[in-house]
């Protein structure tokens, strides 16, 4: 149904603005009635149902940084925790909102609230906003009376996560950006540079050394063919994305990324740390066992880990502890099954696992130090090697020239 912005006056005479959904003008007045506010105005948004420009809806929409959703989370529930009633509260952060798309999926939150439904209900409608996790979060907060709390406990979660990727995005940029200056140099010296010295070379009509021949049909290859290794890339491109569009070809790749040497250690470490301190947080909120693990499972990128949760997920509804099946598994580091198997005879196994998320996350930071102090020497030294090989099949046929002269 379309939407209309309206204002007009509630029945304590206050001037009221706001989003609301309806079939028709007739349908929003009456509506607006029913809440006890005259109208004085109603707009219909022109905004289409299929996006900007006829394109599909989710082709236009811009996920909202973490950092902004976090705060925006721990404001809301100052508010609540001040007293300040939800439909009031959600109007004044979608005032304090600066992206159009996050203030308007927060503003007819607000308008589902007003006509009766609940909070999570309302969030749930933009789930390229709110993920499962966080609706489900709210959802118990509301049924159990600690909204406020539950909010407060979901922007740590949030704030949490968008440190530990800000960390992994910072570490990554200088290997990034050695790698785009090394091929831009390499391309700059083998497109310009070194064809105009081999013909120089070659004019010398002397026997050229072994490193010059090959630095010469190098040079010849990549002049002569260089369409025909673009046509290679393309054609292996196109073929690899056909085969990861399969089921075998998506748990092959994410069986890979859990086996890449150096990486493959980094992603199981981000990918254990995400599972305990999400199901931890979850747990604390009250969320049951199985349905947390469910809403994991869902969250959870790769498919090799979804199908241990799975697997999990049918033998805690069976009667077996969450530690069993997760030793079985050999996926997940044994730390975190001995964890879980002490916060189980406990009954402190959120505590256990965020304490296993801790871990796990200090040790991602010290991985990712580790490769960062191995990655540098490591890109310095090929690249290194490229450029001394070019100058070196350079200046020896010149060396023995002046030799020869001498």
């Amino acid at each position: 149904m379309p939407l209309f912005d309206y204002a007009g006056y509630n029945a304590q005479g206050k001037k009221v603005s706001g989003v609301i959904e309806g079939s028709g003008r007739r349908t929003v007045l009456q509506l607006l009635k029913n809440q006890g506010i005259v109208a004085t105005e109603i707009v219909q948004q022109s905004v289409a149902p299929k996006g900007r420009r006829g394109l599909p809806a989710w082709l236009t929409r811009r996920r909202i940084p973490v950092n902004d959703l976090a705060a925006a989370t721990r404001q809301l529930a100052t508010l609540l925790g001040a007293g300040i009633a939800l439909d009031e509260a959600l109007a004044t952060l979608a005032g304090q909102q600066e992206k159009p798309g996050f203030a308007k999926a927060l503003t007819q939150t607000r308008e589902d609230v007003v006509q009766g439904q609940a909070l999570h209900q309302g969030l749930a409608r933009h789930a390229h906003i709110f993920s499962e996790l966080y609706v489900n979060m709210v959802q118990v907060g509301e049924s159990s009376g600690t909204l406020d709390q539950v909010l407060h406990r979901l922007a740590d979660f949030l704030e949490e996560q968008a440190r530990l990727r800000s960390r992994i995005q910072a570490a990554m940029a200088y290997p990034v950006l050695m790698a785009l200056i090394g091929t831009g140099v390499l391309f700059f010296l083998m497109a310009f540079v070194v064809p105009k010295v081999t013909r120089m070379l070659e004019d010398m009509d002397r026997a050229l050394p072994l490193p010059t021949q090959l630095l010469i049909s190098t040079s010849d290859f990549l002049s002569n063919w260089w369409w025909l290794l673009l046509l290679l890339m393309a054609g292996a491109l196109l073929i690899l994305a056909q085969y990861l569009k399969t089921e075998a070809g998506k748990m092959g790749l994410d069986r890979l990324k859990l086996n890449l040497p150096m990486f493959g250690k980094l992603n199981l470490l981000l990918a254990t740390a995400r599972f305990t301190r999400t199901l931890g947080t979850l747990l604390r909120s009250g969320v049951p066992l199985l349905a947390a693990l469910q809403i994991v499972q869902n969250l959870m990128g790769n498919r090799v880990l979804k199908q241990v949760l799975e697997d999990t997920i049918s033998a805690v509804r069976e009667g077996e502890s969450l530690a069993q099946p997760l030793l079985r598994s050999g996926i997940f580091p044994k730390m975190v099954s001995q964890m879980a198997a002490v916060g189980e005879k406990s009954g402190e196994l959120e505590e256990m696992l965020f304490k296993v998320a801790d871990a796990y996350e200090h040790q991602v930071d010290s991985t990712i130090n580790a490769l960062l102090s191995l990655l540098e020497p490591v890109m310095i030294l090929l690249m290194g090697t490229v450029v001394g090989f070019i100058v070196l099949a350079i200046l020896l046929p010149i060396f023995e020239a002046s030799q020869g002269i001498g």
